[in-house]
Formats: C-alpha cells, sequence, structure tokens
C-alpha cells in the first residue's frame, strides 16, 4: 500500500509532543458508561476481566477489541474514547483489562507483556462463541498495539469474522523503542512508567515471594531492569533481549492479511526510527501506514468529543 496522506492537524499547542501526550493521559476526560464487566476464565487457570460498552443504537453484530498499553487498563482515556466513537455508531465494543490491569492481581505468577497474544486468541473466541458476531475489528494502543499487529502476522488462519484492524502510537522493535525511553527527553515518563510497574511487582511478590526478591525489586532503576528481573523471565524469555527480539511485531508485519491501518505520529518521543515500517508498507497488500507530522504517543486532539484517531479508526473500519 502507498504510504497514507494525514489529514490531521493539530492545533497550535498540540503540536507540542509533550503537550499533546500529557494532555490525553492526565487531562483528558470522556464521557461514557461502561455498561457491564466480564471475568474471563483462561485456559491456563488464570483470568482476565473485559469492559463492554454496547452499541447505543442496536446490536448490529458488530464488535471492536481493545487493547490498552504498558501499565495501563480498560479505563484509560484512550480507551474509553475509542469506545464511545464506535458504540456510538453500532459497534458493541470490548475493552480489555490485560492480567492484573483491572484492579485485582491475578492467579499465576505471569501477567501480561507486548507479545502475549495466546490471551487476546482468547477473548476473540469467546466473543465468536458467546455473541455470534458477524464482524469483529480491532484495535491497540501502544504495547497492547504490538501485541495486535504481532497476533495478525503471526495467525495463519484469522477467524473470518476478522475483517479490520487498527493500531496506534505502536513500539513495533521493542528494544530500540525502549532506548528511546530511556532518553532524557522522556525522563518523566519513563519514571512514571517505572514507579507504577515496581508498585505491582511488590504486590506479586507477596503473593509469590519465592519466585521473586524484594530487595531485587527495589534494585530495579530502569524499564529494562524490570523486564530483565521480571518481564522476561516470568514469561519463558532467556533475558529482555529476548523478549523484545521475539516479541517485537515489526517482523511479523509483512504476513498481515486483513485491512490495517497504523498511526504513528512523526513527533512520538516514545518511538525508533525503526517503529514507521515504510518499506514493509510499501509493499504490502494490506498495511496501511499513516504518520501525522503532530500526536504525540496517543495525542491526537482534535475539536469536539473524539479524537483524530478515533474518527479513523470508525472510518477505516466502516469500509470492511
Amino acid at each position: 500500500m502507498p504510504i497514507l496522506k494525514s489529514n490531521y492537524k493539530a492545533p497550535f499547542l498540540f503540536r507540542s509532543a509533550h503537550f499533546s501526550t500529557i494532555y490525553a493521559s492526565l487531562l483528558r476526560k470522556v464521557k461514557i458508561e461502561v455498561s457491564e464487566r466480564e471475568r474471563v476464565e483462561l485456559s491456563d487457570g488464570d483470568f482476565l476481566d473485559l469492559d463492554w460498552c454496547y452499541a447505543k443504537n442496536g446490536n448490529y453484530r458488530q464488535l471492536m477489541i481493545v487493547t490498552h498499553g504498558l501499565a495501563g487498563s480498560a479505563d484509560r482515556p484512550y480507551m474509553l474514547g475509542m469506545a464511545k466513537a464506535l458504540s456510538e455508531k453500532g459497534f458493541d465494543v470490548a475493552l480489555i483489562n490485560f492480567r492484573s490491569c483491572s484492579g485485582k492481581i491475578n492467579r499465576l505468577f505471569r501477567s501480561y507483556n507486548a507479545g502475549a497474544t495466546e490471551d487476546l486468541k482468547e477473548v476473540i473466541e469467546l466473543c465468536l462463541q458467546n455473541k455470534k458476531y458477524d464482524k469483529i475489528v480491532l484495535s491497540g494502543f501502544s504495547l497492547g498495539g504490538n501485541l495486535l499487529l504481532k497476533y495478525l502476522g503471526e495467525t495463519q488462519f484469522l477467524p473470518k469474522e476478522i475483517k479490520a484492524a487498527v493500531a496506534v502510537s505502536v513500539p513495533s522493535d521493542l528494544g530500540a523503542s525502549l532506548k528511546e525511553l530511556d532518553k532524557h527527553k522522556n525522563y518523566l515518563y519513563s519514571r512514571r512508567f517505572l514507579k507504577k510497574l515496581k508498585n505491582q511487582l511488590y504486590e506479586r511478590q507477596e503473593l509469590f515471594p519465592k519466585e521473586i526478591d524484594r530487595n531485587d525489586i527495589g534494585a530495579c532503576n530502569s524499564l529494562l531492569a524490570i523486564d530483565e528481573l521480571y518481564t522476561s523471565k516470568a514469561h519463558g524469555y532467556k533475558d529482555a533481549a529476548d523478549y523484545y527480539q521475539k516479541c517485537s511485531s515489526l517482523q511479523f508485519l509483512p504476513n498481515i492479511g486483513i485491512p490495517t491501518l497504523l498511526i504513528n505520529a512523526k513527533n512520538d518521543s516514545f518511538l525508533s526510527e525503526s517503529s514507521y515500517p515504510l518499506e514493509i508498507a510499501k509493499n504490502s497488500e494490506f498495511l496501511h501506514l499513516e504518520m501525522p507530522e503532530h500526536g504525540g504517543h496517543v495525542g491526537f486532539f482534535q475539536k469536539g468529543e473524539l479524537y483524530y484517531h478515533e474518527d479513523r479508526a470508525l472510518e477505516f473500519c466502516r469500509d470492511f
């Protein structure tokens, strides 16, 4: 596919990557009520929770499933914004809380990671079994976007009901993007992620004292250290480098076989240069790459209730 020309025009203040990123994360308010929370029992004995927002004007047998970013949850503004956009236009929306992200710690020592596509697969199967949808579209943000793209590229036979996907602000090269996130320009973001992840690990350590040491958690001073200590080992990888290499969606993008829109702002300070897969998109029948000049990390503000990427997701998914 040719690289898409973006029509996003950021208001003046939102041309700053940091302003748009911080505003969208901390100051945006989305008015929408979650219809219900559903506990999903997973095949390995663990669980995750789905937050459902049902279509406002009747059930059209259409569904969007949405995945969140690192240290996120279904109640983040970008998740609720996507739910509002789609549910008001005839889609049911299932917002995934990854393991331990719904306010309840999961049962196993493992939790979630950027490549844990088995959980997304189980959610899709459950939705098809219980709800009988004719059309499913998928959406993912940041880490959850990487997981989504990996799922699409590694899965040889997707359910026929899956028609399209939209991924936003995706670090498709995990290792290189982590190096970007660790730079001084992103100090406040990386510290915030680190604090939240360490607090979650302290809670996990109380349940699994033989698996992880509290002092080792305290010694972690970077996201890389967290991935070396916990994320890689708990999920069966040799080390952080092995985890990044095997879970980066970049290598799976050429195999994507359904229409997929990837929106990465050129000024997203979280992303490495390799997370803008121009050559792959040019040679792909299905991957549509849009790179607005501005938007930061999931910060595509525009006038009105919806953000630009939400309007684009609705427009893109309607076509298939």
